[in-house]
């Protein structure tokens, strides 16, 4: 949830992050909100979601580890029920408001993965949805089905060695899906009102094994005046004009020693005009952190490499961005902010350090940053006059995959059992 009086994005000249202004801005209306920050500015939020903060908690129908949107204060996510997969709605006091139930899940085979992965999107007249059985489908926001294909049906099985995790985004016009996996990789675009495929071309690159395996989910942008798709797999970053999908810019060379077993799962964040991509194998102490300057055509490999370390990184979550800075959450528990034009890092921190690892993304609330841990302890620290500090630390007692959202002044935490709410 944003709560700017306008829904105020990056000032760029060639490059912005695009936005469907919704008529009031109650929503989060994608994974990572609006803006693509995973954050919002301003709000009097808690510093701790332990039990004298909870609001509200529903019990959920299913596992699934995707993350809910809202809009309108109403909330939408994606579940299994029954062992079908299904997309549910609840008003903003935790009450269910409907459940549509498509067909038989495929429930993953990760630990902390489901067949409910992907997050829904909204345009805020449907919502949009994807699950690991290759269900692919938009309804409206009575939870009516509006149109559904099924995209394993009809392009093939992914490959992806772990469980889907590509969330769909939305341009003007079109709801876009991605596939990057060994094989036959594409981006396609569908007629939001129809599904109808509008375009679909092939992203196939010769890469170590594993490092073709992707589960970013892409940006909408505006670069030269175009609306055009961002997309960060494979090892190279790629953007596509939206009306046809055709490739109109690229980066490579994230992987020169050929290293195997690095797939892309943080997805990318931009500040201005620098995109900053996490690569490499945090996870494994070999961590990579680019910065690439989005400018020019073609290919650009040879000259938009702004800076790189190789001293700091994030393998699962994705950063989020503080005061036009990266937050990064790394996988083990370390905090640290980044200046995108440089690299360099203005403040480390840290949570405490424990066997479990953070999958969730953060969230970055005023000057607080809300991180769940995988075991489903959940951090709260903050960000004061360039320094971090740890303000709580919850046991919710389940596990906690999903990224924290706002709602209002209000967090919202799905975990495998219930969905909280949490507030002052």
């Amino acid at each position: 949830m944003r709560f700017h009086k306008s829904l105020a994005l990056f000032a760029l000249t060639s490059l912005s992050t695009t936005v469907f202004a919704l008529e009031n801005q109650k929503s989060w209306s994608s994974w990572r909100g609006p803006a693509n920050t995973g954050s919002v500015d301003s709000g009097e939020f808690p510093d701790s979601v332990d039990a004298t903060h909870v609001k509200w908690k529903a019990e959920l129908p299913g596992k699934g580890c995707s993350t809910p949107i809202t809009l309108n204060e109403n909330i939408y996510l994606t579940s299994s029920a029954k062992g079908m997969d299904a997309v549910l709605s609840f008003d903003s006091s935790g009450k269910q408001r409907w459940i549509t139930s498509f067909a038989k899940e495929d429930p993953g085979k990760h630990r902390n993965g489901s067949g409910s992965n992907a997050s829904p999107v909204t345009d805020g007249k449907l919502v949009y949805v994807y699950f690991k059985s290759g269900t692919f489908a938009a309804l409206d926001l009575d939870g009516k089905v509006v149109w559904q294909m099924n995209l394993v049906e009809q392009y093939g099985k992914d490959t992806l060695f772990w469980d889907h995790g590509t969330s769909p985004v939305l341009t003007e016009k079109y709801v876009i899906m991605s596939r990057m996996h060994q094989g036959e990789s594409w981006i396609a675009a569908f007629e939001k009102n129809t599904g109808k495929l509008a375009w679909k071309i092939a992203r196939n690159y010769s890469v170590p094994v594993e490092c073709d395996h992707g589960y970013t989910t892409p940006l909408v942008i505006q670069y030269n005046g175009k609306e055009s798709i961002l997309v960060w797999g494979a090892e190279h970053v790629t953007i596509h004009d939206a009306s046809t999908g055709e490739m109109t810019w690229s980066c490579g060379n994230f992987n020169p020693d050929g290293s195997k077993l690095w797939p892309a799962i943080a997805s990318p964040v931009i500040v201005d005009d620098i995109v900053v991509i996490a690569y490499g194998r945090n996870d494994r102490g070999i961590p990579r952190l680019h910065g690439i300057k989005l400018a020019g055509n073609g290919d650009t490999t040879a000259t938009n490499h702004v800076w790189k370390r190789d001293d700091v990184g994030t393998f699962v979550p994705t950063p989020a961005i503080h005061q036009r800075n990266v937050i990064l959450v790394r996988d083990h528990g370390e905090v640290e902010s980044i200046n995108p034009k440089t690299g360099q890092t203005n403040w480390k921190g840290a949570f405490p350090k424990s066997r479990a690892n953070f999958y969730s993304s953060p969230l970055v609330a005023g000057d607080k940053v809300i991180a769940p841990r995988e075991d489903g302890v959940v951090f709260v620290g903050k960000i004061q006059e360039n320094q971090f500090s740890v303000l709580s630390e919850t046991d919710l007692g389940e596990p906690v995959i999903g990224s924290p959202i706002p709602l209002n002044n209000n967090i919202l935490i799905r975990g495998e059992k219930y969905l909280y709410c949490f507030g002052k």
